[in-house]
């Protein structure tokens, strides 16, 4: 008995070491996490600001057919990087990294006009707790699977976007389970990790308020940008500054 229990404890020191190896070395890698209702496509141009400033940038395609599932789509991702990583969720993503980022190699986290929860709370409940201004949402004929109503997209998801641009997005979205939305989050990663949050002020997907109190509530560094949910294609330069930033101060 006495010594599974040194086991035990030699076990949870290493997992700690380990921890605060990742958030004590230099940063130089950027998993991404896009949201619901969208794809990684949309973050093409903040992903080649990041790269020119010297860091190695990978996108989740996660399938978005339960937060299990997309916690393990980015943990597969978060197993292929060589050192210290910083997490960034969009949206969606931000349930999802909030699981993900207590692998022991992220070092950081980066919410991006997304849901930051708490311990047992799901995508649902928060954003009911302050409605926002938009958000056509329709089932699919199975009602197993929600999307953004395609002649509602530019208003509610992407209005600073040129009209092209919204509309290959709203072509091209990922249709989210209804269980990914319901899904309640464990232990979020928050609590340990370092963190940081972008406030979307035009945001009609996510009440802009909401995203200021559960930043508050993580203790996170707030950067506010005049933009709409799709800040991360509308503002890539503004969005790729607070990352770099980010990974820059995730590695001290």
């Amino acid at each position: 008995m006495k010594r599974k229990y040194f086991s035990t404890i030699a076990l949870a020191f290493a997992t700690s070491v380990i921890a605060f190896a990742a958030q004590a070395a230099e940063v130089k890698n950027i998993v991404i996490v896009h949201g619901a209702l969208a794809d990684g496509s949309g973050w093409r141009q903040a992903t080649e600001i990041l790269e020119r400033r010297g860091l190695n940038v990978t996108i989740v395609q996660e399938p978005i057919t339960s937060l299990a599932d997309d916690v393990a789509a980015t943990n597969r991702v978060l197993d292929l990087q060589d050192g210290p990583t910083l997490l960034v969720g969009h949206s969606y993503g931000g349930m999802v990294i909030t699981e993900a980022g207590n692998s022991p190699n992220v070092a950081g986290l980066v919410y991006v006009a997304a849901f930051q929860p708490d311990k047992g709370e799901s995508l649902i409940s928060l954003a009911s707790s302050k409605p926002a201004g938009g958000m056509n949402i329709r089932e699919t004929k199975d009602g197993k699977y929600l999307y953004l109503d395609p002649a509602s997209f530019a208003n509610d998801f992407a209005a600073d976007l040129p009209k092209d641009e919204a509309a290959f997005l709203a072509k091209s979205q990922v249709f989210a389970a209804k269980e990914a939305f319901s899904a309640k989050i464990g232990d979020p990663a928050w609590k340990t990790k370092k963190s940081w949050t972008i406030v979307a002020t035009e945001d009609h997907s996510i009440n802009p308020d909401l995203e200021r109190d559960m930043a508050k509530r993580a203790g996170s560094t707030v950067t506010e940008i005049k933009a709409s949910h799709a800040v991360f294609a509308s503002q890539p330069e503004k969005v790729a500054d607070v990352i770099a930033k980010a990974a820059e101060a995730a590695g001290k």
